[in-house]
Order: C-alpha cells, then structure tokens, then sequence
C-alpha cells in the first residue's frame, strides 16, 4: 500500500501537470508557437551574425508577448466561451482557473514579454511587441462580436512577428519588414476565413460575425475569400521582387499561392466543405513552408 507520503507527491504531481495542462491551454501554445516561428525564421535571415542570446530572447519574448495576447482573449471571450463546443472545456469556463488568476498570468506573460523584447534586444522590438498585444486585445477581440472587419483588424497584430524578427536581427527597420509584413497580412484572410467557414455554426452559437458575409457560407463569403486568396501570390512574391530572395523562393512561392487559390475557387464554384477543409490545410502549411524555404534559397 502507498504511504501517506506518495499519496501526496502524486496528488502534488497530478496538481502540477493538471496546472500546467491549464496554462498550455490558456496560452495556446501550440499557436503562440507557430506565431513565434514565422520571427525565428526571420531572424535567421537577416542576421549577418547568430547570436544565441538574442534568438532566445526573440522566441521567448514573442512566445509571451502571443499567449498574453490568447490569455487576455479568453477573459473577455469567458462567456462566449461556454457557447461554443470547441472552447467548453477552457480553464475559465470549466473553472479550473479562476478569473484574477487569468488576469495576473496574462499581465505577467505581457510585461515579462514586452521587457524582454524592449530591454534585451532593442525598443522598437519592444514597442512593435505591445503594438501587437493591444491590438489583439483592444480591438480584433471584441470586434468579433461586432463585424466580419475584425478579420481585417487582426491581420495587423497578426503578422506583426516577421517585423520583429527583423528588428531584432538588424536593429533598425525598413522595406525588408514592411515587405514580410505585407506577405503574413495576405495570408491571413484565407487562413482565417476558411477556418471561419468549418466552425460557423460554432461562431454562430456566441455571437462571432467571423466570415466576410454577414449572411455566412454563401456565394457572397466565397467570393471575398477568393479575391484576398489572389493576394497572397503578388504578395508572396515581393520578397523576391525586391532581392530579399531568390528565384527558387519565387517558384515555390507561386506554387503554394496556386494550392490556396485552387481551393479558394473550388469553395466559390462548389460552396462545399471540404474546400474550405482544404484551404486550410493548405494555409496551415504555407506560411512555414514559405519562411524556411526564403531562409533555405538565402543559404
């Protein structure tokens, strides 16, 4: 029989996992990483020097900045949140974790995140960081209850991290940033917007206007997801346009700008499902596979 002892530990231990399984959650992790990767890629491609002091503080500064940004989004959302299938189970619905303990993590992510990236790398990462976090907070949040212009809105906080990615490597902005700004900004409209499409009903139930008709997945929605789908190939180009990268980078460029139109005009033409399945499944991969493949061509 297990002692007093080990029944403890383990009820120590099992508290301490179930805890962090909460923050993992509260932070969305695994978006907050994908966020930080599209900077990380950046870096290395601007850098003409790796310091690994820097990369660490970049990651982790951004990687805190996004999960306070995803914290404070559940705050607000709390309510909505216990409408919807998909968030029933969130820390703040279930109660797991109560509403100053929400508040307390997301500040601590936001100021430790905004510290790091003002203090330890440079003030424009800095002020480029918090630019990010309010407008998530401030302004795509509660927009999403209010019109489908929150899409819009949240594409700036959105593809803000390349901007920092670059900052941090050279200290000092330019074109380059502003041109991989331009090309995160055009992907997130058939990034989100299809993933709006499978989880309308979801949407629906809260509240959320997140598709770009009002009236939801009609002919109207889809041809407004086609028209900013088309975006993504000039877009996806400007890098190699202005010698950020080479012509290997323009092929696959277009290549992955061709899967997401393709399916952008089977969902206008068809009006089914499983385009919008695969416009984001497309959409999930094309914004890595395009940053390491314009690091890879720099190599």
């Amino acid at each position: 029989m297990k002692s007093n002892s080990q029944t403890k530990n383990f009820s120590l231990e099992k508290a301490v996992v179930l805890k962090l399984t909460d923050y993992i959650v509260f932070s969305k992790f695994r978006l907050s990483l994908l966020v930080v990767f599209s900077a990380a890629i950046v870096y290395l491609l601007a850098a003409e020097s790796f310091n690994y002091a820097d990369f660490l503080y970049l990651i982790t500064g951004g990687f805190l900045v996004t999960a306070s940004s995803n914290g404070f989004n559940q705050v607000i959302e709390r309510d909505f949140d216990k409408l919807m299938h998909r968030t029933q189970l969130r820390p703040l619905v279930t109660g797991r974790m109560s509403l100053p303990e929400a508040y307390l993590v997301a500040s601590l992510f936001g100021v430790l995140g905004i510290t790091l990236l003002w203090f330890q790398l440079n003030p424009l990462c800095g002020i480029l960081g918090a630019m990010a976090l309010f407008l998530y907070v401030l302004l795509y949040t509660p927009l999403k209850r209010i019109s489908p212009i929150s899409v819009f809105v949240g594409a700036f906080p959105g593809s803000i991290p390349p901007m920092i990615g670059w900052v941090a490597a050279t200290g000092k902005f330019g074109v380059e940033p502003g041109l991989l700004f331009l090309v995160q900004f055009a992907w997130q409209f058939p990034h989100f917007w299809s993933i709006a499409w499978k989880l309308d009903a979801d949407y629906s139930l809260a509240g959320f206007k997140m598709l770009p008709s009002i009236k939801g997945k009609n002919k109207a929605s889809a041809f407004i997801i086609l028209v900013t789908t088309l975006s993504v190939i000039p877009a996806g180009l400007l890098p190699f346009i202005f010698n950020i990268s080479g012509i290997y980078y323009a092929i696959f460029s277009m290549i992955l700008g061709a899967l997401l139109t393709l399916n952008s005009v089977l969902l206008f033409i068809y009006l089914k499902e499983k385009y919008a399945t695969r416009l984001m499944f497309f959409s999930f991969l094309y914004l890595p596979l395009l940053f390491i493949i314009m690091y890879l061509d720099k190599l």
